[in-house]
């Protein structure tokens, strides 16, 4: 390692806006600010498309093996977030993955409720699969929101009857909307991002009225037999520590072979910060490390 450490990272943290001070578009502003501060791997060919009617980027490395597919599900709570907020994310693990990374652009809340999103994804990997590409070529991946809707695509699909994809990759998952784990508090002081007040708001606007405990908003309470194997990172100082290690116990004990990763000393999707910490771009080796035998049939 480096000097590129956590401790960049929070000081780059405190010298933004409390997100409790900022409209609802100037949190969206800011997020989309990302294209600016993190680049895009070289050599990643960035496209605007639209899989099933829902706008997408795909982005695409100079090597990749076998028409393999990263389909990629923002963070952001379901209100804020977009694939350029999370393009060089996506790009870093479609690079190491050897694979085309596709991020749909899928609708938010409050403007677009509980199930836009899940509606949305659903339909970009139907379309995936209607060009053509297998399900055995594609990983299903996405971060905090878009970790707990990744869980949520996969449930929708098996009971739709659905092929299932090769396999899936959640980043600090968000999957209880109640925010009732007793991680807020214990991890409230060392989590510079989310607070316990700030993703309840964002879970009633895209709840819009339905229960937070509904399987496909809060896929902790889904039934996950039969879901591909998956893989699990947390950071040990992120309040949605115990949103991630519920879901690996409850994936586990229903037979879904799952990895649960915790990261000491890291925050919330603390791969989104790949530039500025070194703990983010092994985050990305090891997904590759999963995901690159599952796409390919090999190791590494």
């Amino acid at each position: 390692m480096t000097d590129k450490g956590i401790a960049t990272v929070r000081a780059h943290l405190a010298k933004l806006p409390p997100p409790e001070s900022l409209t609802l578009a100037e949190r969206r502003t800011q997020y989309e600010r990302a294209l600016r501060v993190f680049p895009v791997p070289e050599g990643v060919k960035v496209e605007e498309t639209q899989l099933g009617g829902v706008p997408a980027e795909r982005l695409t490395p100079g090597a990749t093996r076998g028409g393999a597919v990263i389909l990629y599900l923002h963070g952001g709570g379901y209100c804020i977030g977009s694939p350029r907020s999370h393009r060089h994310l996506a790009a870093a693990i479609a690079v190491a993955s050897e694979a085309t990374a596709v991020v749909p652009d899928y609708r938010l809340a409050p403007e677009h409720p509980f199930p836009a999103a899940l509606d949305d994804a659903v339909l970009t990997y139907r379309a995936l699969l209607a060009e053509g590409v297998a399900p055995t070529q594609i990983v299903i991946g996405g971060d905090s929101a878009g970790g707990g809707l990744t869980v949520a695509i996969l449930v929708a699909l098996r009971d739709a009857g659905v092929p299932l994809p090769a396999a899936a990759v959640c980043l600090s998952p968000w999957t209880d909307l109640t925010c009732t784990a007793a991680s807020y508090d214990t991890k409230a002081s060392v989590d510079p991002i989310v607070r316990r007040a700030g993703v309840g708001e964002m879970a009633r606007a895209y709840l819009a009225g339905q229960d937070a405990k509904t399987p496909l908003a809060s896929p902790l309470f889904a039934n996950l037999r039969g879901l591909p194997p998956l893989v699990i990172q947390v950071g040990s100082d992120e309040v949605l520590l115990d949103d991630a290690v519920a879901l690996a116990d409850r994936a586990k004990a229903a037979g879904v072979p799952t990895t649960l990763e915790v990261w000491d000393t890291m925050i919330h999707v603390w791969p989104w910060f790949i530039t500025l910490l070194d703990e983010a771009t092994a985050a990305v080796d090891a997904i590759a490390r999963f995901t690159r035998p599952r796409l390919h049939g090999r190791a590494s």
